[in-house]
């Protein structure tokens, strides 16, 4: 009879397990089908300010170079919040480096209309515009960026989600370019690491990307968010 109570909950986690990673594959591969995650996609990651990329979006980055995704990166300050904008931008194009971006796909926006300020707020038609310009230059087919609550609740952020939301229901964006929203999630599924993978999965997210501990490594070194080794994200 204990043997029994022991074996019961084994084989329901077993099962759990097949039926999530069968499931997991289903879902790449109807991204596959319909082109949004194919091998040579050009995917433009739009972040507020350098160390998004690494804080908010090592484990997305690395998912996409691993589906050999030509992964590029458009930052819209230069994080001069603290007068440290020069400093900042360095450290933004080492870290793109470490995730395997190489400088010549990262692009920093100098300009005073879009200030590292969490009490200014960025014009979203301006915004759209010059990310629009971006992505017609570059044949851009995915665009990575923050959703509705920014991650972290940054105006900046939200505002980039704003200026994304905007070309998507305008039909704005070049035919076949499609949007991936990382998830804001609370704090405690923020902390709780890989335990948070059977919450994510019970969302209907369409897109997960969980490290591999490989990975987790190549993310740690230039400030890559300990806690964050899967990212969960929207369409």
């Amino acid at each position: 009879m204990e043997i029994l109570i022991f074996l019961c909950p084994a084989a329901a986690v077993l099962v759990w397990g097949f039926l999530w990673a069968w499931d997991a594959l289903e879902r790449m591969k109807s991204w596959e089908q319909r082109g949004q995650l194919r091998a040579g996609s050009r995917t433009l990651l739009v972040i507020a300010h350098p160390d998004d990329e690494a804080m908010f979006f090592a484990p997305t980055v690395l998912g996409l170079a691993r589906l050999r995704h030509r992964v590029s990166v458009l930052c819209f300050s230069t994080g001069n919040y603290y007068n440290q904008g020069e400093i900042r931008k360095k450290e933004l194009l080492q870290s793109c480096d470490v995730l395997g971006i190489p400088y010549s796909s990262v692009m920093i926006i100098d300009n005073r209309a879009f200030p590292d300020d969490p009490g200014v707020q960025w014009d979203t038609e301006h915004v759209a515009s010059d990310l629009l310009q971006h992505i017609e230059a570059n044949g851009i087919n995915l665009v990575v960026t923050f959703d509705a609550r920014g991650v972290s609740g940054h105006i900046n952020h939200i505002t980039l989600h704003a200026a994304v939301r905007t070309l998507h229901s305008e039909g704005r964006l070049p035919k076949g370019c499609s949007v991936l929203m990382l998830e804001t999630v609370n704090v405690v599924r923020k902390y709780i690491s890989f335990l948070d993978l059977p919450f994510s999965w019970l969302q209907t997210q369409n897109v997960l990307f969980v490290l591999s501990s490989k990975e987790v490594a190549q993310a740690k070194p230039k400030g890559g968010n300990k806690r964050n080794v899967c990212q969960q994200m929207n369409r």
